[in-house]
Parts: C-alpha cells; sequence; structure tokens
C-alpha cells in the first residue's frame, strides 16, 4: 500500500521544472485541465449517452492526483498535509457528517 507523500516522491521524479513558482503553476493548471477532461467523460455519458467511461475517469483522476502532489511540492508541504487539512476541515463543517441543511446554511 502507497501513502500519499510516497506517491508525491515518485510523482515528482517525473516533474521537469522544480522551482517552487512553476511547480505552484503548472499543478494548479493541470488541475484545471485534468478536472476538464474528467466533467468532459460524465457530460458525454450524462448528454450524449455514452457508456461511463470509468477507466478514463480513473486515468483523469489520476492525473489531477500528480498535479495536486505538483502543487503540494511546490508549496514546500506533504501531500499527506493537503488530505489531513480537507478532512479537519469537514470535521468542522459537518461534526456528525454531511448534512444538507448544515451545507445550506453554512457559517464560515
Amino acid at each position: 500500500m502507497m501513502d500519499f507523500n510516497e506517491y508525491q516522491k515518485l510523482a515528482m521524479r517525473t516533474a521537469r521544472d522544480t522551482s517552487k513558482d512553476r511547480l505552484i503553476l503548472n499543478g494548479v493548471m493541470g488541475l484545471c485541465g485534468e478536472a476538464g477532461e474528467c466533467i468532459d467523460i460524465v457530460k458525454k455519458h450524462i448528454f450524449q449517452n455514452h457508456e461511463l467511461d470509468a477507466s478514463g475517469l480513473i486515468d483523469e483522476a489520476s492525473d489531477c492526483l500528480w498535479y495536486l502532489a505538483t502543487l503540494a511540492s511546490g508549496l514546500g508541504i506533504p501531500l499527506e498535509d493537503i488530505a489531513r487539512h480537507n478532512v479537519e476541515k469537514l470535521k468542522k463543517r459537518y461534526p456528525n457528517g454531511f448534512n444538507s441543511d448544515e451545507s445550506i446554511n453554512r457559517v464560515e
């Protein structure tokens, strides 16, 4: 089993430009592009009657993860810290699990 930090280390072996600013820019821009590819797969399924391309979604999601690792590297933090931050944020936002009312009336 691979953890986030091990993944980040392995993923960064394929990063071309490793300056902080370039990693951040590449990470953010790449995430936007790959998320667009994910939504295109779902759009084709919902609106054009294509079979859902689950393997394509997995492929694009893995690209999203690579760009997220790139962003984390540019920020100088372990990818695990981003995952942990998200879990803590969600615990505060939804202490008893997701609830539509708390989502609609969210106070931050």
